[in-house]
């Protein structure tokens, strides 16, 4: 491995890695992102490699392991190239017959193929499958073409041309100004203007300055973050040096949970590969510009998310937020200037830059520009990460491209932003998807997490949850978040047991919105969000609660009885056999009753049930 001098031994490197890549070469590529090795990809990969060895095929086959495709729903995946051909659900059983079959012969396996549930038709290439077709890959396009561990696979198809562009041909002003053109904002909070951060870093007094990437993703049902870091952690690097050059900084930070042990490999691999090839360093490609990158390990603090928190964590100190008495622009690492932005924001920087600021901002909204990575969880068909244009609407995120609700469910709601957000009703499904349109609806952007809530669901025990969940996060530093969000928990415990009174939802939303107010940081001022958007557009549940003690979803077990239909009942026993409390009885092949002083309404026997005999009212 040589270190580069110049843009044009980098540009020359690029066309010889490119000339390698024969585009039309047989090459299978298996995604190895977290997702589908949970399901079993490492083993799919060695079958292939054992597979391909045995029949002497390694000169006409390639095998290349891939960061995530985003259709996690359908793990492993397996795309056979230049044809394109998408396989999901593949097992190490199927490893021989894509070889011989697909790979040598070009025959289509059907059986391996996605069916569009809309049409029923088999889908076989992978720019077809509908979760793909509507989304503009511009972040994660690579991540199914390239092996993130290989700085060559990322120097091939450009990466770090941008960097040498903006060393070489633009002055730090200037990437500035491209940014501030191109309308980006960041991707991992409330929004703010990334050149004008930049700027503001770039102006502040000082010879020694940051820059930080912001991976510390610990929103439940967010892992867009480490889905980059793991499938192409240059992008981010990249991202980052640019902007360290743009702002002047020499030193530079990614503070990444421990709990991604794979982002964690990706990114120390990425930065070591970049110091060998002279792109990261002292002297970046000759220009005179240096930049050294560390990685700091979180300690799974939701609350180091948050700018003063996460900055006290690396310099060793308690990460709990502080009074912003100075932008961390001004002073922020060690008391000096800080540029902080989230993986997704710096991964857009070098794309920025290589496209064009106006190019880019012709994507999106007025406000909104660019794509952004949304996660898709909850009860929807197609779970897994999509990458849209900002001003796609809540339906075709849900519908189009998420494939809808399982099981013919009603859709109900989804909650955006992590559980700092709120819950937007179906009623708003055209609701365009961009930061002032989810503000004014009560909810966020935040960093793109979408759960989406089925007719099952009851939005009363959704606020409880995602309140507890603040709570248990919560440093405790200041009065208004400890104490307020305490309370609202407690009331909403009494609302789910049938015991509150109605003016309680008062009570409820004049705590909420002192938090807002009066909070230190953004988890205490947003944390009565998902209360108060609930209460906005779901207030019937929380007075069916109050007043009728009942929960329309069946969910409060306060609230609820577990009954037998006798004409439904079967006699089959699979409920008794499932009760944990010996509270059903009856005779095998006649109608079986619960004892509702035995019950501890666990709801075994209704997922037990396969006549649909077990209500609940």
């Amino acid at each position: 491995m040589n270190r580069l001098q110049t843009p044009s031994e980098l540009e020359n490197l690029r066309k010889s890695l490119e000339a390698g890549r024969d585009s039309s070469r047989t090459c299978i590529t298996v995604c190895m992102g977290t997702g589908c090795s949970a399901s079993g990809a490492a083993e799919v990969t060695k079958s292939f490699r054992e597979e391909i060895e045995r029949q002497g095929l390694g000169e006409q086959i390639g095998i290349r392991t891939t960061g995530c495709h985003g259709f996690c729903e359908r793990g492993p995946l397996v795309v056979v190239h230049p044809e394109g051909i998408f396989y999901q659900k593949v097992s190490r059983e199927d490893v021989a017959e894509i070889v011989s079959r697909t790979a040598v012969q070009g025959e289509i396996l059907d059986r391996l193929l996605y069916t569009d549930p809309a049409s029923g038709k088999k889908i076989i290439r992978e720019k077809e499958v509908p979760f793909y077709r509507k989304q503009t890959r511009l972040l994660f396009g690579n991540n199914g073409r390239i092996n993130p561990t290989s700085i060559e696979d990322y120097i091939a198809l450009g990466g770090y041309s941008s960097l040498g562009r903006a060393l070489f041909k633009m002055k730090p002003r200037e990437v500035i100004d491209e940014i501030k053109k191109s309308g980006l904002r960041g991707r991992g909070g409330g929004g703010f203007p990334t050149g004008r951060k930049w700027d503001s870093c770039r102006k502040a007094e000082g010879e020694l300055k940051y820059v930080i990437c912001n991976a510390d993703e610990g929103d439940p049902g967010a892992f867009q973050d480490r889905s980059l870091l793991e499938g192409n952690p240059h992008s981010v690097i990249e991202g980052m040096i640019i902007g360290g050059y743009a702002v002047g900084a020499e030193e530079g930070y990614v503070y990444v949970r421990d709990e991604y042990p794979l982002a964690v490999k990706h990114i120390e691999i990425a930065i070591r590969q970049a110091a060998e090839y002279g792109l990261l360093g002292d002297n970046i490609l000759g220009s005179g510009y240096s930049l050294a990158i560390k990685v700091n390990r979180g300690g799974g603090a939701f609350v180091c998310g948050e700018s003063s928190a996460l900055m006290a964590s690396i310099e060793g100190r308690l990460g709990e937020p502080r009074f912003k008495h100075a932008h961390a622009t001004e002073k922020g690492l060690w008391d000096r200037p800080t540029t902080l932005n989230n993986v997704k924001t710096w991964a857009t920087v070098g794309i920025i830059i290589s496209m064009g600021a106006r190019e880019y901002a012709k994507i999106g909204t007025e406000k909104s520009k660019g794509t952004m990575i949304f996660s898709l969880v909850g009860k929807i068909n197609n779970t897994g990460l999509v990458e849209v244009p900002m001003g796609i609407t809540l339906r075709e995120l849900i519908f189009d491209i998420g494939g809808g609700i399982p099981d013919g469910k009603r859709f109900k709601a989804v909650q955006t932003g992590g559980p700092s957000g709120g819950c937007i009703p179906d009623t708003m499904l055209d609701l365009p998807v961009d930061y002032d349109s989810l503000k004014e609806a009560g909810s966020m952007m935040g960093s793109g997490s979408f759960i989406i809530m089925d007719e099952d669901t009851c939005m009363v025990d959704v606020a409880k949850y995602f309140l507890s969940f603040t709570i248990e996060e919560s440093c405790g530093k200041c009065t208004p978040c400890r104490e307020g969000a305490g309370h609202m928990l407690r009331i909403l415990d009494t609302i789910t047991r049938g015991e509150a009174e109605e003016k309680d939802l008062e009570l409820l939303e004049e705590i909420g919105k002192m938090m807002k107010v009066t909070s230190l940081c953004a988890l205490g001022k947003d944390a009565p969000n998902p209360i108060l958007s609930t209460l906005r557009y779901f207030r019937d549940e929380y007075t069916a609660h109050i007043t009728q003690k009942r929960c329309p979803a069946g969910v409060c077990r306060a609230l609820i009885e577990y009954s037998i239909d006798g004409d439904a009942c079967t006699g089959c026993g699979a409920c008794v056999q499932a009760c944990p409390e010996s509270a059903i009885s009856g005779k095998a092949k006649e109608p079986h009753v619960i004892d509702g002083k035995k019950c501890i309404k666990c709801g075994l026997c209704l997922d037990a049930c396969a006549f649909d005999a077990v209500k609940v009212s």
